[in-house]
Formats: structure tokens, sequence, C-alpha cells
């Protein structure tokens, strides 16, 4: 088959959120990741949507499964469903809008309340573009990532910038917390086995090592 691998052919599935306040732009940035495109004239997300991508880490193909939530409170509904299984999630808010930062600790507290302890977590200052309506500092948010033990970057979805680097750095760093649980029972993180489940604490966990049947080349 050489260089090409078909759609479905990954060695690790992991399922990824995206959360934050209504209007912070995370339609945005999993169209510009999954698709690379950016509406002007996006609606509000109703309910839940997911969008995939596949991307390189260590000669391993990380498949990302990229889920997108209305921000607005009446969805809480959906709340442990959409967090159940996911090994990363980027906690998004609007550098134009201080109240979105604000609101920041709230989603993060419920995020850790749903998921794994080993989560990656990457707190995104979205709008990076809008230099002139900024009402967040880039400081208080790298003091708040730190303190909080998040990775951290601004993004602009509009201008297509650092929302690679986001979505590449969180499935990085969930691909070595994997990798680095293979080491702790002693395997060659080369080796995870196929087809056993990793990371988080649920039964009927999204995010896993792709099944590989007994005669697939």
């Amino acid at each position: 088959m050489g260089a090409y691998r078909a759609d479905d052919d990954y060695d690790y599935l992991f399922k990824v959120v995206l959360i934050g306040d209504s209007g912070v732009g995370k339609s945005n940035l999993l169209s510009r990741f999954t698709k690379n495109e950016f509406s002007l004239e996006s609606k509000s997300t109703i309910g839940v949507e997911f969008a995939t991508r596949s991307i390189r880490v260590d000669e391993k193909v990380v498949k990302a499964q990229i889920w997108d939530t209305a921000g607005q409170e009446r969805y809480r509904a959906i709340t442990s469903a959409y967090y159940r299984g996911a090994v990363g999630a980027l906690l998004v808010y609007d550098v134009t809008r201080h109240v979105t930062f604000e609101n920041v600790e709230r989603w993060l507290k419920e995020l850790r309340d749903h998921t794994d302890a080993n989560i990656v977590i990457m707190l995104v200052g979205n709008k990076a573009d809008l230099r002139h309506l900024r009402a967040v500092a880039t400081e208080d948010a790298k003091a708040f990532a730190e303190r909080e033990n998040t990775f951290f970057m601004e993004t602009s979805a509009l201008e297509s910038m650092n929302v690679e680097n986001a979505f590449t750095e969180v499935l990085t760093q969930i691909y070595h917390v994997v990798s680095r649980k293979a080491l702790e029972v002693g395997d060659d993180p080369a080796a995870v086995p196929k087809g056993e489940t990793i990371n988080v604490g649920t039964k009927d966990d999204v995010s896993a090592v792709k099944k590989v049947g007994c005669c697939s080349t």
C-alpha cells in the first residue's frame, strides 16, 4: 500500500472535546482544523457534532475525534455523555470578551469532574486577530494555565493562526501520556496491545487503540 493509508487506517483514536462559552469560536476552530474552513456567518451549534482528522505522531497515525457542543446552558443535559471517554480538551475563551475568560474556571471544574485525571487540557484564547479589541491579557491567561497545570495557546481561526498547533500539541501530549502508561506496565510503547482500550476509567471509552482483526495485513 506504500505511503497511502485508508481513512480508517489509524493506530490510535483519541476523543477530544471543545468546551467554553457560546460564541468563542469553537466550531470555527473545529472546521479550520478538520476542513481548513472558516465561516463568518457561523450559527450556534445545536446539541453536539463531531469531526475527525488524522495526524502523524512518532510514526503512528493518531486519529482525533473532536466533539463540539453548544456552549449554552440549556444543553447541559448532554454533559456526562459528552465528556465520556475524552482524553483531551480545548477550553476556549474569546480574548475580546473578558466574561468568557472568567467562565473558564467553571468549565475547567466541570471538565475535571467528568474526566480522567490524566486528561490533556489546553486553554485557548481565540480571536487573537482582533488586537484592537483585546480584553484579556496574554499574561493573565498564561498565569491561569500555569496555576491549573494546563497548556495554553492563543489562536485565530479566522487567520488560521496556531489552530493546527493547538490541536497537534494536545494530540501529541495525549499520545505521550498513553505511551508512558504503556511503559509503566512494562510494555514497549511501540507495542501497545492492539485492541485494548486505553486511558480513562469508564467502561465505554471512545478513545482506543485501533482493533486489528486476525487477518489484517
